[in-house]
């Protein structure tokens, strides 16, 4: 039996509406602000400098009009953000962090919340010590177990289908997936659900535990558990720390609270933790923080973090593999590069400063070129002369400017 993909909850979390806005319409970058009173003014400037010259000596007012509007030609402006950023992207894509587009430099700079999932995001699948406890499944439900975690994408059934995967799989009758509960597939007459203590059919409450666990039954017969000893990624202490001194910090997780005091010895005193989150509770949670004026980045992994990733200000996939398959995100960084997030978002907001930087030297030139050419004492020729060498200023400033804090970077991550 095929199940329809409109049953899938993945596809309903992907049917709402915040996979179908773009993020960059609604950011206005610095150019645009910037532009729109350039342009105003400067022909304000001309118009009105113009006719006191028709008054003054009308021979030379057509002069005056041409200079002022050749010398400040915003070419200068219009360079400034996208060679930076520009730099900026392919500086970030050597060090692994690569982002969709130039514009999500702008909104990293502007981050004042960070949301990071907990599974496969600040734990790692590689390094995961998995044990079983419970009843020996039979061969049979060991196929069927293994083709069932072979069809999931959740962070969890990906660790566990590799350490099973030397078992026979087979193509299963049907197969479900419950948010923030668990799987389940079948074949021929075997059923086998896995997922939370009580998705798997044990109606008993949950021992006290502080590791990860995965349940199993067959035929709704609890057979036992896998239990998930999380390692998590080197530096993250350290990252957390430099996070919080410029934005909030948060953990949302689908897991339960089993690690919550180690999580909380990791963590700033002013971090929150919130388990048991399902996918949409990820995407609402973001969404609220959004209504209240918060800037989100949020950092996960996998189809499950989808809607958050989608819905923050900046969404950044942790992978493993950066070739493997990452839905609505605004980047991805290697997960070997993940400590080092700090240091990106610093490095975003040095190059808003680089931009900013660009525009008062541009403004600067024309402030110096207007007067020259409103007193009538720049010829056009001299003007045209003037604004190519301004744009190839704007150009060469950036460009070593970025160059410079790109060599930092570099320096800053070798030594993590």
């Amino acid at each position: 039996m095929t199940k329809e993909v409109e049953q899938s909850y993945l596809t309903q979390l992907w049917n709402n509406e915040v996979f179908s806005k773009n993020k960059a319409t609604t950011f206005e970058n610095l150019t645009d602000q910037i532009s729109r009173r350039f342009t105003f003014s400067i022909l304000s400037i001309a118009v009105i400098a113009t006719g006191i010259w028709l008054f003054i000596d009308a021979s030379i007012a057509f002069n005056v009009f041409t200079a002022v509007l050749i010398v400040a030609c915003p070419c200068a402006i219009a360079l400034a953000a996208p060679f930076t950023l520009g730099n900026m992207l392919r500086i970030f894509g050597k060090r692994k962090l690569y982002l969709k587009e130039s514009s999500v430099i702008e909104q990293m700079a502007n981050i004042d919340t960070v949301v990071f999932d907990k599974t496969g995001t600040l734990t790692t699948h590689n390094k995961n010590l998995i044990t079983y406890q419970g009843i020996s499944l039979t061969e049979d439900e060991q196929k069927v177990l293994t083709s069932t975690l072979r069809a999931s994408n959740h962070p969890l059934s990906r660790a566990l289908y590799e350490l099973l995967r030397i078992n026979d799989i087979c193509t299963l009758d049907d197969f479900t997936e419950e948010t923030g509960k668990g799987i389940e597939g079948i074949y021929g007459k075997t059923s086998v659900k896995v997922g939370s203590y009580a998705f798997v059919g044990n109606k008993n409450q949950q021992p006290e535990t502080t590791d990860t666990q995965v349940h199993i039954s067959t035929n709704d017969d609890y057979k036992g558990c896998y239990v998930f000893n999380n390692t998590y990624r080197e530096g993250m202490q350290e990252l957390f720390s430099e996070l919080n001194k410029t934005a909030n910090l948060i953990v949302l997780s689908g897991d339960n609270d089993g690690e919550k005091k180690f999580l909380k010895t990791q963590l700033p005193q002013s971090a929150q933790l919130k388990f048991n989150q399902k996918p949409d509770d990820k995407l609402n949670f973001i969404k609220r923080l959004q209504q209240q004026g918060k800037n989100v980045m949020m950092v996960g992994d996998g189809l499950n973090d989808a809607g958050a990733l989608a819905q923050s200000n900046v969404g950044i996939a942790v992978s493993e593999d950066v070739n493997v398959f990452s839905p609505a995100c605004d980047g991805i960084i290697d997960a070997s590069k993940l400590k080092a997030l700090s240091e990106f978002v610093t490095l975003s907001q040095k190059s808003v400063r680089i931009i900013k930087y660009a525009f008062v030297f541009s403004l600067f030139y024309n402030l110096i070129g207007l007067g020259f050419a409103v007193t009538g004492n720049l010829a056009p020729v001299v003007a045209a002369i003037l604004m190519p060498l301004s744009s190839i200023s704007i150009v060469v400033f950036t460009t070593i400017c970025t160059y410079i804090i790109g060599r930092n970077l570099k320096t800053k991550i070798e030594l993590k």
